[in-house]
């Protein structure tokens, strides 16, 4: 049976104070949990901060981006090595807002995400379909593209020690989330397709649902066959609401 994860994208929020506050509750209120991993994804600037309060706890610490380059004249980049160094175990890769914000195409995230397997950390694909492409029934179109520049890049055995968020972009920050049955149809599609690649690798992957997911949705959306936790956005910011959907989980 997969083992479920609960991972909030802080995205640009926080602040030193701030995220003392949320880390000290958390590792508090999760200190004897162990049904479903934890894992946050705080701004660059405050994975060291990450690294000193969680080291001792159950909860996992990662990074929102990551370069596909080792090291050099890239100013503004951050390398695998340095993640590495702050104890990052995940990188999250292809997230929405770098593909539609920053232009990041299929084959930077393909090459992100190998970089981040070399370097030994565990990388989150971010996959999903805006509201145009929903409507016009390209959901599964996108998404296999999406995923086969990965398979491209570092073939089936490159999901093996990876993680896979469905995160439908007409559902994140406008308060519609897609119905647990939407996410399922999506999740079963997904492992489908990788399965055709290798049944057994598939079978064990976690895939993510990432879209408003809130306290009082997250029980009836982690009770699908093929949902294995979530990638939750605004309601990690409230460390009370994030515990109630790791609660959710198991």
């Amino acid at each position: 049976m997969r083992r479920k994860i609960v991972a909030g994208n802080w995205k640009m929020h926080g602040t030193l104070a701030e995220n003392e506050a949320r880390l000290s509750q958390l590792v508090l209120e999760l200190k004897s949990r162990d049904a479903c991993d934890v894992a946050v994804f705080p701004s660059a600037p405050y994975l060291f901060q990450c690294q000193n309060l969680l080291a001792n706890s159950i909860v996992m610490w990662g990074a929102q981006n990551v370069s596909q380059h080792p090291s050099g004249a890239y100013t503004g980049e951050i390398s695998t090595a340095m993640l590495a160094d702050f104890g990052c175990q995940y990188a999250l890769i292809g997230h929405s807002e770098r593909r539609e914000l920053f232009h990041e195409t299929d084959q930077d995230t393909a090459q992100k995400f190998a970089v981040v397997l070399e370097a030994g950390l565990k990388p989150m694909l971010c996959v999903g379909e805006t509201l145009d492409q929903r409507e016009s029934g390209d959901t599964m179109v996108v998404i296999n593209r999406q995923i086969d520049a990965v398979l491209a890049s570092v073939g089936i055995a490159g999901f093996t020690n990876a993680v896979i968020a469905y995160e439908p972009v007409w559902a994140i920050g406008t308060g519609k989330t897609a119905t647990p049955e939407q996410a399922q149809e999506v999740h079963g599609a997904i492992r489908q397709q990788l399965a055709q690649h290798d049944a057994v690798i598939a079978e064990s992957l976690q895939i993510l649902y990432g879209g408003s997911v809130k306290p009082d949705n997250a029980e009836a959306i982690f009770a699908q066959p093929d949902v294995d936790g979530a990638l939750v956005g605004g309601a990690s910011l409230n460390p009370t609401d994030f515990i109630k959907i790791c609660n959710a989980a198991g």
